[in-house]
């Protein structure tokens, strides 16, 4: 039996005060939780040491929202796997739809970054999925291949293993709209395919594949409890302590389930 894993990505949100008041309450809200569901809580850069301290009396894990493709050098602004790993996070988010939009970050410079974790011995978090026009074009698949591609194919087996993958229908993404469950497990199915006829079966089921994209505490037990949803990758929702705690509860729930 497989757990879940729910990774909350905070985005660019929280002041240094703010971010510490929530790191506390939600370490509160997972202690009294006997928890098989693997928590990471992704903050702002400046806030990672914080949550690492944090976390060593609680139930969580911590991880990095962006990483450089770079290993170190004159790159104003920019932060190195190493740092990220000297500032106790062990997991990072890769190539999420508003990097990819904003920062026009291809699938070269992806495939760059997850090397560069994976050297570290940080777990990436690839975000892979579709716009609207293309969902609306049913060119979906096709998109969402191309990026798992390009973007993981070329790890080997055993680098492979060590990656975390996460779709997000970009149409998705703090609209409110969510793709149905039906929707999810199609791709999610479709992606563990693709992962199969590269890797071989037993890499394919170990595969963990999880849904993001306006997850939150209503609809995180119907999504979670899909065959192939591994769990979530939740933005808004992970902001407020009740609500993130319950889409935990709706992972074990389905754990508890399975």
């Amino acid at each position: 039996m497989k757990n879940k894993i729910v990774a909350g990505n905070w985005k660019m949100n929280k002041t240094f005060p703010e971010a510490e008041e929530l790191l506390v309450a939600i370490a509160e809200g997972l202690d009294d939780m006997p928890l098989e569901t693997d928590v990471v809580i992704c903050p702002p850069f400046p806030y990672l040491e914080m949550a690492a301290d944090v976390s060593e009396e609680s139930n969580f894990s911590v991880g990095a929202q962006n990483v450089s493709d770079e290993k170190a050098g004159a790159f104003t602004g920019e932060i190195s796997a190493a740092m990220i790993k000297s500032a106790g996070a062990d997991f990072c988010i890769v190539g999420h739809s508003e990097r990819r939009a904003y920062f026009k970050e291809t699938d070269e410079v992806l495939a760059k970054k997850v090397k560069r974790l994976l050297e570290e011995d940080i777990i990436p978090i690839f975000c892979i999925g579709e716009q609207l026009a293309e969902r609306e074009a049913n060119q979906h698949f096709q998109v969402v291949e191309k990026q798992l591609t390009a973007g993981l194919f070329h790890l080997d087996a055993k680098e492979f293993e060590r990656v975390v993958i996460a779709y997000e229908p970009v149409w998705a993404i703090g609209t409110g709209r969510t793709a149905s469950p039906q929707q999810a497990q199609e791709m999610h199915a479709f992606i563990r395919g693709l992962i199969e006829a590269k890797y071989g079966t037993e890499k394919a089921y170990n595969a963990y594949i999880l849904y993001g994209g306006s997850c939150n505490s209503k609809n995180a037990l119907e999504l979670f409890s899909c065959q192939d949803v591994d769990g979530g990758l939740i933005g808004g929702a992970s902001l407020k302590v009740e609500d993130f705690i319950e889409i935990i509860n709706a992972a074990e729930t389905c754990i508890k389930n399975d």
